[in-house]
């Protein structure tokens, strides 16, 4: 009989796990998948967001979303359209139940253990696929397996886990969807054509400002460097709002911080209209990237 049989929720940065469902089972293999979700839930930052693995006479199935992973062990048999359906469900309810705050903050193991009677009843509902209300959106769902599949961990994975390859940490680097950002704004693309437009007209004067100190060599030649930097940060800016980076808002603050600096050092050269034009542009894209965050999780299952 195909089944769900345990199912668990974990934060992803250390493994945390938050919640679980109750186990009855005593089956030797089931213990033994048990285990191996274990191992996983501790690693789980370094595998896709989607994630499958035969262990015997069971699979372990994962997905992962704004740090928190969600978990199961189902029969072989359990088809995988109702088995990531059921861990979609598990993610809806969790992200709207808990604040990432409260999930960052949690110490101890299993700190919402309150979460397992959702987990139960949909454990339940699952098990039963004729009960499901969300029967009429499995075709969605199996067109979203069939473009992106989930990935397929092997026995070398395991290993990697357990500590015998090291090296496999960055097997999986780039793969994972949650590096991709949220579709652009009409306010998004207005902020980098204004920022393209200020970088351009930074390069203009720099060029100028080139010319003028080959010409006369009293001229100071820091400008020709405040014009340079100031076309570096707005082009930046906008690489930062269409790429995904690592301490992507850290780096958006700097570059609009040294914007600033520019057009203060450059306020003999512009007039107040001018400067205030740059630095509110500046700040504008930089709002755009804040807001413009990155995708937790693959496309929706619709279900």
């Amino acid at each position: 009989m195909s089944m769900v049989l345990f199912a668990s929720v974990v934060r992803v940065r250390d493994g945390l796990p938050l919640s679980a469902s109750t186990d009855y089972e005593q089956d030797k293999g089931l213990q033994e998948s048990k285990k191996h979700l274990k191992g996983l839930s501790k690693k789980l930052g370094q595998f896709p967001d989607r994630c499958s693995l035969r262990s015997g006479l069971y699979n372990i199935n994962f997905t992962s979303s704004l740090g928190v992973g969600y978990m199961m062990v189902c029969t072989e048999n359990y088809p995988n359209v109702l088995a990531f359906s059921f861990l979609d469900e598990l993610q809806r309810e969790f992200i709207v139940t808990y604040d990432t705050k409260r999930i960052n903050s949690a110490l101890r193991p299993f700190s919402f253990i309150e979460f397992d009677n959702f987990i139960r009843k949909t454990k339940q509902r699952y098990n039963s696929p004729r009960s499901l209300s969300t029967k009429i959106n499995l075709a969605d769902m199996q067109t979203e397996i069939k473009l992106r599949p989930p990935y397929q961990l092997s026995s070398e994975d395991i290993g990697s886990i357990n500590g015998f390859s090291q090296h496999k940490q960055s097997k999986y680097k780039g793969i994972a969807p949650n590096q991709m950002l949220e579709a652009v704004t009409l306010s998004g693309i207005v902020a980098c054509i204004l920022s393209v437009l200020c970088g351009a007209l930074n390069l203009l004067r720099g060029v100028h400002a080139i010319e003028s100190v080959l010409q006369n060599e009293d001229e100071d030649f820091n400008y020709v460097i405040a014009f340079f930097l100031g076309t570096a940060a707005c082009l930046y800016q906008c690489y930062l709002f269409v790429y995904f980076s690592v301490w992507r808002n850290i780096k958006s603050f700097l570059a609009f911080a040294m914007i600033c600096l520019c057009n203060m050092y450059l306020y003999e050269l512009r007039n107040m209209w001018q400067i205030l034009f740059h630095v509110t542009v500046g700040a504008f894209i930089t709002l755009q990237i804040h807001l413009r965050r990155p995708q937790g999780k693959a496309p929706d299952y619709n279900v």
